[in-house]
């Protein structure tokens, strides 16, 4: 079995600082990879960011992660990647990238994503160009995504995740109020995780949220916000192709 711990939504600022080490620490004793699923700092600054770093560097394990939207709020994400890659970490951006533990490849298609919503209550790409443009950008991360996960298709992997911020599904936003559902995510992130094939989808962002749901097409879905697993990961266990 495949080991996969992964949380969203750390949220780290300077008095954080160690309060994960400790446990990140543990991570080679009970899982083969980290996954990050956004909003890793509080404002994006990259003061936070090496935070972050600081807490994830030479733990014994590979490190995949996503930006989240706290991480853009500072206007500096590619500076917040950076550090982060400094570190050791994937970061991921309508990109794939396979770690391999123990002579298995796993591989990781990531993209923040953004909202817009679910079928039957969504927005449409219609009217006013900036209504347009929130739409096209929501797009523009699930079309990364599916050609991310595509290209994972092509690397002999033994499993494929898809790792985002915002949610592909309504299931694991079960306790947000309604009306903010389509600022959550999108069913785009699920047509391009149903469609591109995965093992397992892991997203954060909705703190109030539930841990599991399921796509249309019956790929599992995990919100792992930190606030929704009440712990400093949780471990995920996958069959590969030869288990």
């Amino acid at each position: 079995m495949i080991r996969v711990a992964a949380v969203g939504d750390i949220h780290m600022g300077p008095e954080s600082q160690g309060t994960l080490r400790p446990s990140f620490e543990t991570l080679p004793g009970c899982a083969d990879v980290l996954l990050l699923a956004g909003d890793l700092t509080r404002h994006g600054t990259p003061e936070e960011a090496a935070i972050v770093a600081r807490e994830i560097k030479d733990i014994g394990v590979p490190v995949v992660a996503v930006l989240g939207n706290h991480d853009h709020h500072d206007e500096r994400p590619e500076e917040v990647a950076a550090i982060l890659r400094d570190a050791g970490a994937h970061v991921l951006e309508g990109q794939a990238a396979v770690v391999s533990a123990d002579g298995a490849r796993i591989g990781v298609a990531g993209t923040k994503g953004f909202g817009g919503g679910f079928v039957g209550r969504c927005a449409g790409e219609f009217g006013e160009p900036l209504m347009k443009e929130f739409v096209r950008y929501t797009r523009r991360c699930a079309d990364g995504l599916h050609g991310a996960l595509k290209d994972l298709d092509e690397r002999d992997c033994d499993v494929r995740i898809a790792l985002t911020h915002f949610s592909p599904v309504p299931d694991t936003l079960a306790g947000e109020p309604l009306e903010i559902y389509p600022f959550l995510g999108s069913y785009l992130l699920a047509e391009a995780i149903d469609t591109g094939g995965a093992d397992l989808a892991v997203h954060g962002h909705a703190h109030a949220g539930t841990e599991h749901g399921m796509t249309s097409g019956g790929v599992r879905v995990r919100n792992v916000a930190q606030p929704v697993i009440g712990q400093a990961f949780h471990v995920y266990h996958l069959p590969g192709r030869h288990d």
